[in-house]
C-alpha cells in the first residue's frame, strides 16, 4: 500500500485525497520540510552551547555525548528520509523518529538555563586537587580542570572553567569548587578558587 509522502494518507489514485498533491509534489514538500526541521534542530544544538557556558553543569561531557548521539540519529534519519523519498518508498516511521527528536536540544538548553537562572540555594564548597587540565581550541573554546572527585564512586571530575581562569591553575594546586544544586536538580559549577 502506497502512502502520501507529505501527509501519510493512503494513495488510492495518483493524487492524494487528503492534501491534493501528486507523489512528485509530495516528495518535494517532504524534502523541504525535512531540511527546515533539521536546520531548526541544529539551531537548537547551537543554542545549547551558550546555556552550557553560562551555567556549566557538572556532567557537561555526558550531556555533550548524549546530544552528539541524538544529532547523529537526526541527521542520519533526515538523509535516509531524503533517499527513501526519492525512490517513493515509505518514510512515515522515519519521519516520526526524526520529528520526535527535534525539540531535544531546545529542551536541554532551556532546562540548563532555567536550572541555573532560578537557582537560589547557597553554593556548596568542595576541596580538591587539580590533577590535569585541558583546553579545546577553536571557535567554541572549552577549558576544563581535571580534579579528584569528592563524590563516592567517581574517580575524577572535569570541571568547566572560564578561559580567563585557565592559566591561573596548575597541576597539583589545591582548589575549592563551588557547586550549585540547580533549580531542577542538575548540579552546576558556580566557581573555582584557589584554596
Amino acid at each position: 500500500m502506497r502512502r502520501c509522502l507529505d501527509c501519510g494518507a493512503e494513495l488510492i489514485t495518483g493524487l492524494c485525497d487528503n492534501c491534493g498533491l501528486t507523489p512528485a509534489e509530495a516528495e518535494l514538500v517532504l524534502r523541504r520540510r525535512v531540511l527546515y526541521r533539521t536546520a531548526i534542530y541544529l539551531l537548537g544544538a547551537v543554542a545549547f552551547l551558550p546555556a552550557a557556558h553560562f551555567y556549566p553543569p557538572l556532567e557537561l561531557d555526558a550531556m555533550l555525548i548524549f546530544l552528539g548521539a541524538i544529532s547523529f540519529v537526526v541527521v542520519y534519519s533526515a538523509v535516509w528520509i531524503d533517499r527513501r523519498a526519492r525512490r517513493q518508498a515509505a518514510v512515515e516511521t522515519l519521519k516520526r523518529v526524526c520529528y520526535g527528536l527535534l525539540p531535544v536540544p531546545w529542551l536541554l538548553a532551556g532546562l540548563l538555563f532555567l536550572n541555573g537562572r532560578f537557582d537560589s540555594a547557597p553554593p556548596t564548597s568542595h576541596a580538591t586537587v587539580v590533577v590535569g587540565k585541558f583546553a579545546m581550541p577553536g571557535m567554541l573554546r572549552s577549558s576544563r580542570l581535571v580534579v579528584l572527585s569528592w563524590r563516592p564512586g567517581v574517580r575524577i571530575e572535569r570541571v568547566p572553567i572560564r578561559r580567563d581562569d585557565y592559566d591561573r591553575f596548575q597541576r597539583g594546586d589545591s582548589v575549592e569548587v563551588r557547586l550549585q544544586n540547580g533549580f531542577v536538580g542538575i548540579p552546576w559549577v558556580a566557581s573555582v578558587y584557589h584554596k
